[in-house]
């Protein structure tokens, strides 16, 4: 963010001033030395003096400019479509004046100013820019304005600029970025993970979005083919978090994901752990994430009865006999599937449930005694 590289200049400067109180009186050094000190004097000056007040003045100057940087860009684009080199410097100006909005996050009470001079339509559309670095620009822009410590205490100024952003598509164009994005790199991973904060802050102000971002775009498809993949990373972890929070208080997402196959996913998700632990804390997480999918998941019968269809009552005890850090949890997704249920209880006699469940019982028992 643009305010803490001004509060990392402030800091440095600070150091410098410090260094030159330090430092033997003028009575003891030479000319050159007192050179010096001036000239730092006066580079601190200056460069506490550039920095601008936010105020509804800046706020204009910055759209301003960002909106005559972006008409450039488009006249350079359409033309001169076939010769990159001839737009090229346009979008480095566009990627700087991104940059310089970001600075707005330090002052969120001024969003309704923002969203009154009409700019989040072009800022949001700016997700599908044909430079990919562009779209990333804004991702990370969109990140750092809605930040959870940003909005504290600005609920009114918060719900404006989500409400402008998601009338503007912006939900529909962060998930088309997530499809675009291959995480071939650390800068498109990094990405992935501003997009997937982004629509978490959208739906801390909104809740709403958890399940209007489900009817309108293809993110709930996009999370299950990440926890599917075998590799363990961040983005795995927060895509893991991100579908929990999705699941936790909608019945009809519950009942999305059992219709995209999402029971038999997140049960080979969980798989992977029947007889190893997580290497790593967020690896820790992530699996106490995919059993909180799972109990959610089970809330509604149908996904009961996918469950029983896909084995999972046989997976849950497999979990429980190997005595990994998945075996609470594999209790508490077997509590989910049997209550109100008789098929899964049926299923779970069958198949000898009883005898892991009695033997972990008396483990307990004798462990507290």
């Amino acid at each position: 963010m643009e305010v803490n590289h001004t509060r990392k200049r402030r800091a440095d400067d600070a150091v410098s001033l410090s260094s030159a109180a330090t430092s033997p009186p003028p009575a003891l050094r030479g000319q050159n030395d007192m050179d010096i000190d001036l000239s730092l004097l006066e580079a601190v000056e200056k460069s506490q003096s550039s920095v601008e007040i936010l105020d509804l003045r800046t706020l204009k100057k910055l759209v301003l400019s960002f909106e005559r940087r972006l008409k450039e860009n488009i006249a350079a684009r359409l033309k001169y479509p076939e010769q990159p080199e001839k737009f090229a410097d346009s979008e480095v100006d566009l990627h700087e004046e991104l940059q310089k909005l970001k600075i707005l996050a330090g002052g969120p009470e001024l969003y309704p100013e923002l969203v009154g001079l009409n700019v989040i339509p072009s800022i949001v559309n700016l997700l599908s820019h044909d430079n990919s670095d562009i779209a990333i620009d804004v991702v990370q822009l969109l990140q750092d304005l809605t930040d959870e410590d940003v909005l504290d205490e600005n609920d009114d100024a918060a719900r404006i600029l989500v409400d402008a952003l998601v009338e503007n598509n912006v939900l529909e164009l962060l998930v088309q970025n997530l499809h675009r994005l291959s995480e071939a790199d650390t800068e498109e991973m990094a990405a992935v993970y501003s997009t997937l904060a982004t629509i978490e802050n959208l739906m801390e102000v909104k809740l709403a979005v958890a399940e209007l971002v489900c009817e309108r775009t293809k993110l709930l498809r996009w999370l299950l083919s990440k926890i599917k993949v075998r590799e363990f990373d961040g983005n795995k972890q927060y895509a893991s978090e991100i579908l929990a929070i999705l699941l936790q208080n909608s019945t009809a997402n519950q009942k999305r994901v059992g219709q995209m196959n999402g029971v038999d996913v997140v049960l080979q998700a969980v798989a992977m752990y029947k007889s190893k632990d997580p290497k790593v804390a967020d690896e820790e997480e992530m699996v106490e994430n995919l059993f909180d999918c799972l109990c959610c998941l089970l809330m509604p019968l149908e996904n009961k009865e996918r469950f029983v269809k896909a084995e999972g009552v046989e997976l849950m005890i497999i979990i429980m006999k190997q005595k990994k850090s998945a075996y609470g949890s594999a209790i508490r997704a077997l509590d989910f599937a049997m209550t109100k249920y008789p098929p899964a209880c049926e299923r779970f006699v069958d198949v000898l449930g009883l005898k892991t469940a009695f033997a972990a019982f008396m483990d307990s028992h004798e462990q507290e005694e």
